[in-house]
C-alpha cells in the first residue's frame, strides 16, 4: 500500500513538472513568435515590392516566413538554455538573448514598414553580432541550442552581405 501511494506522489510530481515544462516552452516560442506577427499586422511598405530585384533575391512572403522561423528557433534555443539552468549559471545570455531578439524585431519593423534601408543594414549587422555571441555561449551550455542559432546566423549573414 505504502509503494503505491509513494509510486503515485512520484508520478504526479513528474507530471506536473511536464505541465510546467510544455507551458514555459510554449510561452518561451510564442513571445518571439507573437511579437515578429504584431511587426507583420502593421502596413507593409511597398518599396519592396515595388523594387526591381534580381531572381535571387526571395520575394516578401519568403522573407517574413524567415523571420518567423528565426523567432521560433531563436525561442526553442533560449528555451533549451532556460532549461539547463544556463541563464542562472551565465546571466549575460539572457542579456544578449534579449538584445538579439530586440535588433531582430527593430529590424523587422524597419524592413517590412519602412523599406529597406541603410538604418536597417545597421541593424542587422547589430544582430549578426548579437546573434554570434548567443551562438557563443549557448553552444558552451546546450550544443544542440548553439547549432540552431548557427542556423538563424546564417541567414543573417546572408541578409547583410546582400545589403538588407
Amino acid at each position: 500500500m505504502t509503494y503505491n501511494i509513494a509510486r503515485t506522489r512520484s508520478q504526479k510530481r513528474a507530471l506536473a513538472a511536464t505541465s510546467r515544462g510544455i507551458r514555459s516552452l510554449s510561452l518561451a516560442i510564442a513571445v518571439p513568435v507573437g511579437l515578429t506577427l504584431s511587426i507583420f499586422w502593421f502596413r507593409e511598405s511597398d518599396d519592396y515590392k515595388n523594387l526591381t530585384r534580381p531572381f535571387w533575391i526571395p520575394p516578401l512572403w519568403g522573407i517574413q516566413l524567415t523571420s518567423l522561423s528565426m523567432a521560433f528557433l531563436m525561442g526553442l534555443s533560449a528555451w533549451l538554455v532556460w532549461a539547463e539552468s544556463g541563464f542562472h549559471r551565465t546571466p549575460m545570455a539572457i542579456v544578449v538573448y534579449l538584445g538579439q531578439l530586440g535588433l531582430g524585431l527593430a529590424w523587422n519593423y524597419i524592413f517590412f514598414n519602412k523599406g529597406p534601408t541603410q538604418t536597417g543594414l545597421v541593424v542587422s549587422f547589430g544582430q549578426l553580432i548579437t546573434l554570434f555571441a548567443c551562438c557563443q555561449m549557448f553552444s558552451w551550455i546546450n550544443p544542440i541550442s548553439g547549432d540552431m542559432v548557427k542556423l538563424c546566423l546564417n541567414f543573417v549573414k546572408k541578409r547583410s552581405s546582400k545589403g538588407s
